[in-house]
């Protein structure tokens, strides 16, 4: 439960975060924003509310990995920066999380002011756009629902039949396999792509 903020007489809305950093969810600073933390809290966040096989949880750090990577089957050649916003699709989600799409679709336009609120100061944060590009935000979505169908068939029960009436037929000329990664590595891949993409830039 967020305690009272005496002086303002409302709820505390910032987190703290391990680098130190203060951050405010309803007013977020891209200078309140570290790499490391969100890599850090990626790696730590289930897909699929944990109900996914086998011993390991599936973290977001890996479905940003897998994502960044189909965007550059979808688009080869594509620039680095809209790589890295590939990369950084789900970045909000290591302050609130990785809310499941009927509960998104329950909570409605609250949820997702403050979702937006934190992607745009993430994307001013490293060099992005506040707000991308409908063809660019296209193709990262594509590639987003992509990686969800592979997800749910190889991790989260579904039948391929009922995962393309969700999520559509992936259409891609190579399957994705998915091994999850301990969050250990998941973060450390993150940070090591996320570098390897802002030397491009």
């Amino acid at each position: 439960m967020a305690k009272a903020d005496t002086k303002r007489g409302t709820a505390r809305a910032w987190q703290r975060m391990l680098s130190g950093r203060r951050l405010d969810i309803l007013d977020p600073s891209p200078m309140d924003i570290e790499i490391e933390d969100i890599a850090h809290g990626l790696a730590r966040v289930a897909r699929w509310n944990g109900q996914t096989v086998g011993p390991l949880a599936f973290n977001v750090a890996q479905h940003c990995l897998i994502v960044e990577e189909l965007c550059g089957r979808i688009k080869p050649g594509w620039p680095a920066k809209w790589r890295l916003a590939a990369l950084l699709h789900d970045a909000p989600e290591y302050v609130i999380g990785d809310m499941i799409s009927p509960f998104k679709a329950v909570l409605g336009g609250r949820y997702s002011a403050v979702e937006e609120g934190l992607e745009r100061a993430i994307h001013l944060r490293f060099g992005l756009p506040a707000q991308l590009p409908a063809t660019i935000h296209n193709t990262i979505k594509r590639a987003d629902r992509i990686c969800a169908f592979y997800e749910a068939v190889q991790l989260a029960g579904f039948d391929a039949t009922e995962a393309r009436k969700i999520f559509g037929p992936p259409r891609l000329t190579q399957t994705v396999e998915i091994k999850i990664l301990s969050s250990k590595q998941a973060q450390s891949r993150y940070l090591e792509r996320f570098d390897a993409l802002l030397a491009q830039m």
